[in-house]
């Protein structure tokens, strides 16, 4: 549901809120081309609802996380009909992302023409206004900004991300190129059920500061002969965790870092939405000695 029919679901009990409250405040946002947009309330979730002509107001955080938390049960709700032939429910997902957001865009269109049964109910950036999270409120989707930085003072602490996550009951987390280091409060709310997508084939040209262009310039002058994207459950380290999915990816004799990323990142798009599919069709499992494996959809006896 657009932010605009979740406000006016909740506008009776906002505009009845006690006026001593000074938790929400009304703010304007900026489009990438610093346009003003309408007015707009700021919830200390990070979720940003538009006003149009509205009057000022303030309200507690305690009654907007309750209206909020019911029109997702509500929503919830209607949607337990939608089911897999295997009776699957649809999964809740967040993604988190610092840039364009590229693969998150290609699960969103996977999610739009049916190949993975989810649903994106929140962004979490540290970049108010980086593509992906433009991308996200152009479709609906709220918007979080974590951490608190003096960039983006808005932010919110490791433990109101947590509580805001909780209250999308969120099933999975996507990181999506987000730079930052996950918390562990997060990662001990959430286990095994946040995945990482890197550009290189893990453990190689991984950890602090191997991202983006660093890890493609990396990957040629070790003269490696194959590169390629791998998805990973995310632990308190950068791409220490277990190893999900990998997909093979030629490293050309005269590649440069700009040809050979182009080339990861088609196959990233595709395999991150093969992989979302697959856990939110509940095909991962996990073998005795920890290993996460995928269950082919079309022979569950095939495993990859």
């Amino acid at each position: 549901m657009a932010m605009e029919a979740l406000f006016s679901v909740c506008s009776n009990s906002l505009f009845s809120a006690n006026q001593n409250h000074k938790n929400i405040t009304l703010s304007p946002f900026l489009t990438s081309d610093s346009l003003p947009l309408s007015s707009q309330l700021k919830l200390q979730t990070g979720v940003y609802l538009k006003l149009h002509d509205f009057p000022p107001l303030v309200v507690s955080r305690k009654k907007v996380l309750k209206c909020i938390s019911s029109h997702e049960r509500q929503e919830t709700s209607s949607d337990e009909g939608e089911s897999l032939k295997n009776g699957v429910r649809r999964k809740n997902l967040a993604v988190f992302v610092s840039g364009g957001g590229s693969n998150f865009r290609a699960i969103h269109e996977a999610i739009l023409s049916g190949e993975v049964h989810g649903r994106f109910l929140v962004l979490v950036t540290n970049k108010h206004d980086c593509g992906g999270a433009r991308y996200a409120r152009e479709n609906g989707i709220p918007v979080i900004i974590y951490p608190s930085t003096k960039n983006e003072p808005e932010g919110l602490s490791s433990n109101d991300l947590v509580a805001a996550l909780n209250t999308y009951k969120i099933d999975f987390i996507l990181l999506a190129g987000y730079l930052k280091l996950i918390p562990s409060e997060l990662i001990q709310a959430y286990p095994n059920s946040i995945l990482n997508i890197h550009p290189s084939l893990l453990p190689a040209f991984g950890g602090k500061g191997y991202y983006g262009q660093k890890v493609h310039k990396a990957v040629i002058a070790s003269g490696a002969r194959y590169s390629g994207p791998t998805i990973h459950f995310v632990d308190e380290n950068y791409d220490t965790g277990r190893i999900l999915a990998q997909r093979i990816v030629p490293v050309l004799v005269n590649d440069t870092a700009e040809e050979l990323a182009a080339r990861v990142l088609r196959q990233e798009h595709k395999m991150y939405a093969e992989v979302a599919a697959a856990i939110c069709e509940e095909r991962v499992i996990w073998r005795e000695d920890g290993v996460p494996i995928i269950r082919n959809k079309a022979n569950p006896q095939h495993y990859s």
